[in-house]
């Protein structure tokens, strides 16, 4: 069986800040890790160490087993490979050999169809079947079935531009967990999934005997899946990690009573250090007077050395402050009305109230139509007033549809997009998108700008371009920009899927003191909890109203 042995990793930013300092912990046979922390703490970049992408600047990372990998960017793909392509990627390292091989034989013959180039492929595929890959093309028939329901000969070329990402998570994830791999290491693998695609991958995660390291924010799962629990913690040597025997559901309870005790011994150190130091503030006063003195001044003096070269115990981690200001304002009692609003070719018409203050969740399984509902609203509904004008940077994209819908006087709506494509943003330093502002949102001075960024986790990346920050950070500035356009109507599209616990839970925080009306498409089970109703998009094609969270709609049936 496999294991991983993290062992004293460090890592330097290329600016030559401390990432990561002293990273220690285990992933033995069997075991359930999960790594959480906040975003920007470095988890990405140790999994990368971990899977030999990048090299530690010092410490080493040990296996046993063979490792399988998923990034955090699948499910995002849109560059035009196909779907043999992306499980070709995620194949052992001896099936991605043997598959390039066969790939640069079929250029070549295309370009010069020689009998070199034809003994080339020959060996080519020679090597593929020495390789197993021809048992792994009915290993990857059966997880084409499994995750696509069609088989591998008809999904083998198909462009992943067509998958929806909770597609190619599912197809990732059917591959690796059905595979050879001992060890899996698996960066944010419920992003992008359906609530049944993410209880079907925690009951995986629960029956599989792989060992598993995995990075998600996902309260649900890591209160049922992790044996364990690493967190990396900031601080201004870099991020140091935690381990924890259990699950999120004791977590809180459990880190604050180790902080109690990190500050319970941090005192005790301050004191004996005081009193060490008067000792040899006395000893050597009497040693002016009395030489028997002296010999104490010296046992007390490397008494001192001797205690200062153990140092201090552990600090107390810097808590993460964010505060997310969504302040709203007052609109019509009416916020939204739908009425016969079909959206064209995704679900059939419905009519539908929401009213000014209320939180709505908008759920169903992916492809059902919940993001071109939210982005209608985003345009401002159907032919928008001046004041329906969306306050977000992203400019949505018409909707088709046919009836209406309409925002109430003084509604102006606020859109957080899933995909994050602030090309407006692109190249652009947080600094100065604050300081110049926008035809929705004013300006801000240095100190101004520098003081937002700060309550959001983001004055170290003040300098930093949009597109170079990670996923969390991005969302949490999306969230900043809407806060200071002043929306009155928030439209969130998954807004819980980047950002890590701390910043999910100040988020929730704003929301129940918005003033104003909320409408998100949500997969977070935990994050649901704090809303009013839902929206349910059905797999019948229908929109019906529910009290409570409906998770189980499969996916609309249409031809595919």
């Amino acid at each position: 069986m496999g294991h991983i042995d993290v062992n004293r990793v460090s890592f330097n930013l290329p600016d030559g800040r401390p990432l990561l300092a002293d990273i220690t912990f285990r992933v033995g046979e069997g075991d359930r890790v999960a790594l959480i922390g906040p975003n920007g703490a470095g988890k990405t970049t140790l999994t990368r160490i971990i899977t030999e992408e990048l090299a530690a600047h010092a410490g080493a990372v040990t296996y046993g087993g063979r490792v399988g990998v998923m990034s955090q960017f699948v499910g995002g793909f849109r560059d035009g490979r196909t779907v043999r392509d992306l499980l070709v990627s995620v194949a052992p390292p001896s099936i991605r050999e043997a598959a390039r091989k066969i790939e640069a034989s079929e250029l070549a013959l295309m370009e010069r169809d020689s009998y070199e180039e034809q003994m080339a492929y020959a060996q080519a595929l020679s090597d593929w079947a020495e390789a197993g890959g021809y048992e792994q093309e009915t290993h990857w028939d059966v997880v084409t079935t499994a995750a696509l329901g069609v088989s591998w000969e008809k999904a083998r070329f198909r462009s992943v531009n067509t998958l929806s990402g909770g597609e190619q998570k599912r197809l990732v994830l059917e591959t690796l967990l059905r595979g050879q791999a001992d060890v899996l290491v698996l960066d944010e693998p419920d992003n992008y999934l359906d609530v049944p695609g993410k209880e079907w991958l925690e009951e995986q995660l629960l029956r599989t005997d792989k060992s598993i390291l995995i990075i998600s924010h996902d309260r649900e799962l890591l209160s049922r899946v992790p044996t364990k629990m690493v967190t990396l913690e900031p601080g201004a040597a870099g991020a140091r990690a935690w381990t924890y025997t259990g699950t999120y559901a004791t977590y809180d309870e459990a880190r604050e009573q180790r902080n109690e005790r990190l500050d319970e011994l941090r005192r005790r150190w301050d004191e004996e250090h005081t009193k060490i130091k008067g000792l040899i503030v006395m000893y050597r006063e009497k040693a002016k007077y009395n030489s028997d003195m002296a010999s104490r001044l010296r046992a007390t003096e490397s008494r001192l050395q001797r205690f200062l070269a153990v140092g201090p115990p552990e600090a107390i981690p810097v808590p993460q402050k964010i505060r997310l200001r969504l302040e709203g304002g007052r609109t019509a009692k009416r916020a939204v009305v739908a009425k016969d609003l079909e959206l064209t070719g995704l679900m059939e018409p419905f009519s539908t109230e929401i009213w000014f203050g209320e939180r709505v969740g908008v759920l169903g399984s992916n492809g059902s139509g919940k993001s071109h509902f939210l982005r209608l609203m985003a345009c401002g509904g159907t032919d928008p007033d001046v004041e329906h004008q969306p306050v977000s940077t992203i400019k949505p994209e018409p909707v088709d549809h046919d009836g209406r819908i309409q925002l109430g006087s003084r509604v102006r709506p606020g859109w957080f997009a899933q995909t994050h494509q602030h090309t407006s943003l692109h190249g652009r330093t947080l600094l100065d998108i604050l300081h110049r502002g926008d035809e929705r949102r004013a300006g801000q001075d240095r100190e101004g700008a520098a003081r937002t960024l700060d309550r959001y986790g983001l004055a170290r990346s003040a300098e930093q371009t949009f597109d170079s920050l990670s996923g969390g950070q991005q969302a949490r500035f999306q969230v900043l920009l809407l806060e200071l356009s002043g929306a009155t109507l928030l439209l969130l599209d998954e807004p819980t899927d980047n950002l890590d616990l701390h910043s999910v839970e100040a988020l929730e925080q704003a929301l129940s003191t918005f003033e104003g009306t909320v409408v998100a498409v949500t997969h977070d089970r935990w994050f649901a909890k704090g809303f009013d109703r839902f929206l349910i998009f059905g797999e019948d094609g229908r929109v019906r109203e529910s009290a409570e969270p409906v998770w189980d709609e499969g996916r609309v049936q249409r031809s595919r």
